[in-house]
């Protein structure tokens, strides 16, 4: 699609949407489409939810924005809210996911030199992905976003995803360590997990050399794994959380929560943003958040996603192609044995909004008010699709 006022940063697929309703979107012709994707994880209740319409309506009419050099009562409000579902002290407000894990990087820092450490690092993971300003370009594991744009920011140290033995390796050679920033599952990468108890191992370790735990949930908060936060399935707390997409179902905005130590780092003149938890925003995260507590909506999620995994695996498990099916909640990768980006404008086609990420892995995020009835008509579409993907593809 040439669109030449716009700057050319993104491959287009050839469709636009005018209108969405629940886990479909409708394009400019009327055709319907099943969104498997939801914005990459962003529309956790779906499009046009209606406590999320009815929460933006309600404040467009009140307020927009006044400025963070006032008291904001419905960030306040979000801010409590999200500190009660994730044991946390306190948040900063960003825009995006990116913004929250900078927010991250310099609590890290600022850790770091009241340890005096005169050039903290932080170890970060192979095929993370971050975001795209500088130093969270730089955090990302993933060379191709970030050649072009060296120098590069220092104070990062990266190790294998998973891997405690490289982590207490690194601690054992370097002492000027402030913080571990991980994903609980990697999602650009490639919906990679990690090892069974690894969380509870790593808090374990940074507690050994006073390292920060810092969390990015910006794709796995907002109950996209059937818990609040990924977390919450090992049973640890981390010192920072970063969260964004599914926080606003729409809008922008991101989060970065801190506990204990990290929660009193920062003070007024170290950090800030003109928008970040203005009112709007901020109204539209609390329509989010309590929807997601109320009806034991996290549970309906892990059940759904249980079942979506187990289908998709029965139902490709004759594929010599298909190397594995993996995820957690409704965050669910499906690797092919050769890169397969093919499969989403033939799945456009059909009806079906996929993504392919880390070349060989579709990735699905659908909405979290999907049903049963709903990922079977999505896997009717998909799973035949991957099943005739060309034979010369496989290994």
């Amino acid at each position: 699609m040439t669109q030449p006022a716009l700057m050319n940063t993104y491959g287009r697929l050839p469709v636009s949407f005018t209108r969405g309703a629940g886990v479909r979107l409708f394009d400019t012709q009327g055709k319907s489409y099943i969104d498997g994707i939801s914005g990459i994880g962003v529309n956790a209740l779906g499009h046009a939810h209606p406590a999320v319409t009815e929460a933006i309506q309600s404040q467009a009419g009140q307020l927009l924005h006044t400025s963070n050099l006032y008291s904001v009562q419905k960030q306040q409000e979000l801010a409590e809210a999200l500190c009660a579902v994730s044991g946390m002290d306190n948040v900063f407000f960003s825009n995006s996911g990116a913004e929250g894990n900078e927010a991250a990087i310099k609590l890290a820092r600022m850790h770091g030199h009241k340890r005096n450490i005169e050039v903290p690092h932080i170890i970060v993971m192979e095929q993370a992905f971050h975001g795209r300003t500088l130093a969270t370009l730089t955090a990302s594991g993933n060379r191709k976003i970030q050649a072009g744009f060296e120098p590069l920011v220092q104070g990062f140290i990266r190790a294998p995803f998973g891997d405690l033995a490289a982590l207490e390796n690194i601690a054992e050679h370097n002492d000027s360590i402030a913080a571990v920033l991980i994903e609980p599952i990697q999602g650009e990468g490639g919906i990679n997990m990690l090892p069974a108890g690894f969380l509870s191992q790593l808090r374990a370790l940074c507690d050994k050399h006073n390292w920060l735990l810092m969390l990015d949930e910006v794709q796995t908060g907002n109950g996209r794994t059937g818990k609040y936060f990924a977390y919450q399935h090992s049973n640890i707390m981390p010192d920072v959380v970063v969260t964004a997409k599914g926080l606003g179902n729409g809008v922008p905005i991101g989060a970065c929560l801190a506990h204990g130590k990290a929660a009193s780092l920062f003070q007024p003149g170290n950090h800030g943003s003109t928008f970040g938890g203005n009112p709007l925003v901020c109204a539209a995260g609390l329509a989010v958040v309590n929807t997601l507590r109320a009806n034991n909506m996290l549970n309906t999620v892990a059940v759904n996603g249980r079942y979506m995994l187990a289908a998709l695996k029965t139902q490709l498990a004759d594929q010599a192609h298909v190397k594995q099916v993996r995820g957690e909640g409704l965050m669910i990768g499906i690797e092919l044995s050769t890169p397969c980006a093919g499969l989403v404008a033939q799945a456009l086609e059909k009806g079906l909004l996929i993504n392919v990420t880390s070349e060989r892995v579709v990735r699905l995020l659908p909405p979290l008010i999907i049903n049963q009835q709903e990922i079977d008509e999505l896997l009717a579409i998909l799973c035949p699709l991957i099943s005739q993907w060309p034979a010369s593809s496989a290994a």
